[in-house]
């Protein structure tokens, strides 16, 4: 099985996706990429979450054209997401697009597709061969193999015709929408090939739909050594996508400076109401201001403190008054008006 670490390593701008065992986040801009000023806010908006590539959709000449500005006003490598339009293909690599996505399925002609490589080899962008189960070419649509054999069969298929045309800066993704279906795929494609490869659910859904149908595939194959880059495609929402990944490769051990937020589940001993609400200005503090540490936020003071007692930092209420306490250890009493503050002392600290 070919893991991250064996994986042909492919430059993509000033990154490297493959051959080591990082994980690289990307998401996707949900704007049109001709509305320039906006697309580079929503992607700088992402690489402050940990955004380490971006992709954006080339509908027309303006979308093609647009990248080459987008280019001077960030500092992550640009992706072009190509269909159907060979020409568009060709247009946003030499307008500065880092690497591009396509479904050869979709554009054509080999001819076209000799023309897309033609471009790429000369400009030295990646490809991404991108296929779904929802494009499958008819002949394998309708074979007797299993569907995740149909997916790997379409994406060997074309990497043997990009080897043919002597290109090979290749990343490779089979994506589904169905959890189990995309672990099967991406195990057997991990036999087949040692490109690296994009793993993701397509089409995965809104919020916690589309956040745990993801996980819930990706978190085997991350564990298992397969993925050299990750999306987690959620509907109009590419800054939480960021969030999600950062979150799950660093609860996985693959996303070290990142840090930990534990709060307790709520019961009838709880006494105070907004933990939640607590807990995430605490996160989004250290996030801020880069402080990797464990923090717990814990709603009882009968048993908080001792179900937080691995973390660095944390606090226990109840009556409107909060300890403070670290590993255990109890520091100091403080009211809840003031505990934020009496805690973002402590974390700048460290």
């Amino acid at each position: 099985m070919s893991t991250r670490e064996n994986t042909i390593p492919v430059k993509i701008g000033n990154i490297q996706i493959g051959g080591n065992n990082q994980v690289i986040i990307q998401s996707m801009c949900d704007i049109k990429t001709s509305k320039i000023h906006e697309v580079v806010k929503e992607i700088n908006e992402c690489t402050a979450l940990g955004a380490q590539m971006m992709r954006v959709s080339i509908l027309d000449k303006d979308d093609a054209y647009a990248i080459k500005e987008i280019k001077k006003r960030v500092s992550v490598p640009i992706v072009a997401d190509i269909h159907f339009d060979a020409n568009l293909g060709i247009l946003a690599i030499e307008n500065g697009a880092d690497k591009i996505r396509i479904n050869p399925g979709n554009i054509g002609s080999d001819e076209k597709l000799k023309r897309i490589i033609d471009v790429a080899k000369k400009y030295d962008v990646a490809i991404r061969i991108g296929v779904n189960k929802g494009s499958l070419e008819k002949d394998l649509a309708s074979s007797n193999l299993s569907e995740e054999e149909k997916l790997t069969e379409s994406a060997l298929k074309y990497i043997k015709k990009f080897e043919e045309y002597g290109f090979s800066k290749l990343v490779i993704s089979v994506k589904a929408s169905n959890p189990l279906l995309t672990i099967k795929a991406y195990r057997l494609m991990s036999k087949k090939t040692n490109y690296p490869l994009h793993i993701g659910v397509t089409e995965s859904g809104y919020d916690e739909i589309g956040i745990i149908r993801s996980v819930s595939a990706l978190s085997p194959l991350l564990l298992e050594g397969i993925g050299s880059t990750i999306r987690i495609s959620l509907t109009h929402n590419p800054q939480k996508e960021i969030k999600t990944c950062v979150r799950l490769l660093h609860d996985l051990g693959l996303y070290e400076n990142y840090p930990t937020i534990i709060t307790c589940p709520t019961c009838g001993r709880c006494m105070v109401k907004n933990t939640a609400q607590i807990a995430d200005k605490i996160l989004e503090y250290m996030i801020q201001h880069k402080k990797n540490l464990t923090v717990a936020v814990m709603g009882c003071i009968v048993n908080g403190i001792g179900e937080g007692k691995n973390a660095d930092i944390g606090i226990a209420g109840g009556n409107g008054l909060f300890q403070i306490f670290s590993h255990g250890k109890i520091l100091k009493t403080t009211d809840e008006e003031n505990v934020l503050n009496e805690l973002y002392k402590l974390i700048d600290m460290y």
